[in-house]
């Protein structure tokens, strides 16, 4: 089966939907929380693991792996699926925003950025067709048109320069993806402008994409800034296409995009701040370096069905993160990623029940007694 997307209910209370995302690797329902699988594995756990705790759908980072084994090793195997033994979708990123954030050096010009490796040092030049020949030889079920994060802050004509070699390498990439399997997204940059938004989602809108992404938030703007762009952008996006905003995570973030009409997100946010030490839990976060969790026999979090939760207490988490084993990254992972996953199917229940006003009360609520 090739790409489709359909909303299948409609929330009478706000703008929130469910939807059902077809792939060439099964189906997705939204709204989605996709882990973030950087270099073909998200980090510390396995695939089974994943799929035992409902993950749909991971993220693949193109900049990682074109550098590091190289996407043709990757086609030569047999495509990313395979090499990371994952039989369910998989989106990968244009590599856009790595080349902007990591690379040790680069330079912008229409044909494309041309950086130098945070790896070895190497020069490369990422174009748009570039970008979309990497994500063909992986074999993606969801590919990203090249853009340009736009940093925050921004003057009004930087964001505007950004806009506009985003949406023309956004031309390219459409001609240069004709044909193949899965969906090709547009990714809508702006910076917190709201009217280079709207132009964004006109522009991009106009040449036709499978789905649509909001990129450039949660790149260091106040929440209100980011939540404020989002509501005025995403009732922009065609209603039939799937919406996805990028990076963002916070789990407060996904209940206020949720309710403002967005489908699909991806973060760092579960498995980095596992290996940080920072667990979620319904009343906020958890910090397993406290000292009052030294000789803690409860779970992480009572009424938690997760394999950690199940089988561990907060003080053995807390020694083995003291004692930096390697054990305390991957029940922490487990943990958080069961969460965030739970989250989600909470939300798309809530919507389909016409409850995500009072799901979002008490969410809050409960998050306002642990602070």
């Amino acid at each position: 089966m090739n790409y489709s997307f359909e909303v299948i209910h409609a929330s009478s209370e706000t703008a929130a939907r469910r939807g059902k995302i077809y792939t060439p690797h099964g189906e997705i329902h939204t709204p989605v929380f996709m882990p973030v699988g950087t270099q073909a594995t998200v980090k510390s756990l396995t695939p089974e693991e994943l799929a035992s705790m409902g993950v749909q759908v991971v993220l693949g980072n193109t900049y990682h792996l074109y550098l590091r084994p190289g996407h043709e090793t990757i086609a030569r195997l047999g495509g990313l699926h395979r090499f990371m033994n994952w039989d369910r979708p998989i989106l990968t990123d244009s590599g856009g925003y790595q080349v902007f954030s990591l690379a040790k050096l680069r330079r912008l010009s229409p044909e494309g950025v041309t950086f130098q490796s945070h790896v070895d040092g190497s020069q490369h030049l990422l174009t748009p067709e570039k970008s979309i020949e990497i994500q063909q030889a992986l074999g993606s079920d969801i590919i990203m048109c090249l853009d340009e994060c736009t940093p925050f802050p921004a003057t009004k004509e930087e964001a505007e320069q950004s806009l506009q070699l985003s949406i023309d390498w956004a031309v390219r990439c459409k001609a240069h993806a004709a044909g193949r399997p899965g969906g090709l997204f547009g990714i809508v940059q702006g910076g917190m402008y709201e009217d280079l938004r709207a132009r964004g989602v006109a522009a991009l809108t106009e040449i036709g994409f499978d789905g649509y992404a909001l990129g450039g938030l949660s790149v260091g703007e106040p929440k209100e800034t980011m939540h404020a762009v989002a509501r005025a952008a995403l009732p922009l996006l065609p209603y039939t296409s799937a919406r996805y905003v990028m990076g963002v995570g916070a789990p407060e973030d996904l209940v206020e995009l949720v309710s403002m009409g967005a489908d699909m997100f991806d973060c760092v946010i579960p498995t980095r701040n596992a290996r940080n030490g920072q667990l979620f839990v319904q009343t906020g976060t958890l910090n397993i370096v406290n000292a009052r969790y030294h000789d803690d026999p409860d779970p992480v979090e009572r009424g938690c069905t997760c394999y950690t939760c199940s089988h561990y207490s907060r003080a053995y988490l807390r020694h083995l993160f003291m004692a930096k084993e390697i054990l305390a990254h991957r029940l922490n992972t487990i943990h958080n990623i069961h969460y965030f996953m739970s989250l989600m199917r909470e939300l798309r229940q809530a919507v389909s029940r016409g409850t995500l006003l009072r799901f979002t009360e008490d969410f809050y609520a409960r998050r306002g007694k642990g602070g």
